[in-house]
């Protein structure tokens, strides 16, 4: 019987759940940029197409229903969770926050609130200046340190983290600061060079030399003299100006350094190509084609790491496991041609798309009974048809062919009317020629 007896639990399992423990448990530290990445222009131009395209993303609750039905935000709670997930923000505002974040420092964190039942019915996000690692009794803390002095501690499990450049840290993505430092300071000297350029160029250029011993109040009046008389707008010498003996007039040219606009437009494109975006994205410029491919690199990834994020902080390992799940979808065909918006009528007549979803690609309202798949009538034939020969057989070929033979019928009828509808004026001039 020693053979069947139980075995001793592990810390692990008389704690009641699973841990993993990272590789490196020390020294696990994330600094954010002090807000300076933020304050530069070229930036905020970069990462501002990505997060108003990310505030566009809908968010659904997706669970399996009985057979093959598929219900969409079933949880009144999870439905409002992502509507609204807080009193002070709508979802399209959380969403461009947490990418904004995600954009400046690699980490984006937000705190679920959950009731007494534990449902989550609230989501804030947690703009923090920097946030460790903590392990007790094997379970991963998060602690924040804010801007206003004070600190919180939070389980890693009540956290919604997105991250990206994920390499170095166990927990952390690395943070763009030193790959962007070099780049940033070459922009702020450029910018200091112009404005400093700009203010010398109303310093003095001209010096007049007395040469003799004046009084102070003589020297400005002859200077203001000067000025009336020959650099004014409104001075009737044409630019010739004359001097006497007392004095010795010398023009100052000034030598400001320009940056070379090269050499700009070549560190700028650099800070582009590190957020994964050029100038007609900034400028929305875009073609179909540029912002597909804008949305294959940036938005689509956001979308499906918020989506499974969502998923394993707001759902069980039961609830997953019967197929709940949040998905963040954007309707990329808005941003088509109005030629591609227009070919897709013929998936709305196939029952690919249904006429409310072409008519979101429109910018159109819904109508009633838009939600249900639709099938132009000549497909739907050769279904039936398809169906009805499939069925026959030595019984009932004779009332099977008669129906088959309705249907045919009741499709070249269809037709008929179509081509009668397009060509009704012709038709109808050659009636009146017969009347008449």
């Amino acid at each position: 019987m020693k053979l069947f007896r139980k075995r001793e639990p592990t810390k692990n399992e008389k704690a009641g759940k699973e841990i993993i423990q990272m590789v490196n448990t020390w020294g696990e530290h994330y600094y954010s940029w002090n807000g300076k990445l933020y304050e530069s222009d070229i930036v905020r131009s970069c990462i501002r197409p990505k997060v108003k395209a990310v505030g566009k993303l809908a968010g659904k609750h997706i669970r399996p229903g009985n057979g093959s039905e598929i219900k969409v935000n079933p949880y009144a709670n999870i439905r409002f969770l992502l509507k609204e997930p807080n009193p002070y923000m709508t979802g399209q505002q959380f969403q461009e926050k947490m990418a904004t974040q995600l954009c400046l420092n690699n980490n984006a964190f937000a705190l679920i609130i959950r009731d007494n039942n534990g449902k989550p019915y609230q989501i804030y996000p947690i703009p923090c200046d920097m946030c460790e690692t903590l392990y007790k009794n094997d379970e991963l803390f998060i602690k924040f340190y804010f801007r206003n002095g004070k600190i919180a501690v939070f389980p890693y499990t009540e956290i919604i983290h997105l991250r990206q450049d994920f390499n170095e840290n166990d927990i952390f993505g690395t943070s763009p600061a030193p790959a962007l430092k070099g780049m940033m300071e070459v922009i702020g000297t450029i910018d200091q060079g112009i404005i400093k350029a700009v203010k010398n160029s109303g310093i003095i250029r001209w010096l007049i030399q007395l040469t003799s011993s004046v009084r102070d109040e003589d020297i400005k009046k002859y200077v203001k003299n000067f000025v009336q008389n020959y650099l004014s707008i409104d001075s009737g010498t044409f630019g010739a100006a004359g001097v006497d003996g007392r004095a010795t007039v010398t023009r100052i040219e000034p030598k400001d350094f320009v940056p070379n606009a090269l050499q700009t437009k070549e560190t700028i494109n650099r800070i582009y190509s590190f957020f994964n975006t050029n100038d007609n994205i900034v400028q929305s410029k875009w073609t179909e084609d540029e912002w597909n491919a804008y949305y294959e690199a940036e938005i689509e990834p956001f979308a499906i790491q918020i989506g499974a994020v969502y998923t394993v902080r707001l759902f069980s390992r039961k609830e997953r496991s019967c197929g709940n799940q949040i998905m963040f979808e954007a309707s990329n065909l808005q941003c088509a041609s109005l030629n591609t918006k227009l070919a897709l009528v013929a998936m709305v007549d196939r029952g690919a798309m249904t006429p409310n979803e072409w008519r979101e690609t429109m910018n159109m309202t819904p109508i009633p009974g838009g939600d249900q798949p639709i099938r132009r009538l000549d497909t739907q034939v050769v279904d039936l048809v398809k169906d009805m020969l499939g069925k026959m057989n030595g019984e009932n070929y004779a009332v099977m062919a008669g129906l088959i033979e309705q249907l045919l019928q009741a499709a070249g009828k269809e037709k008929a009317d179509e081509t009668q509808n397009k060509h009704s004026g012709s038709a109808d001039s050659q009636r009146l020629q017969m009347v008449l």
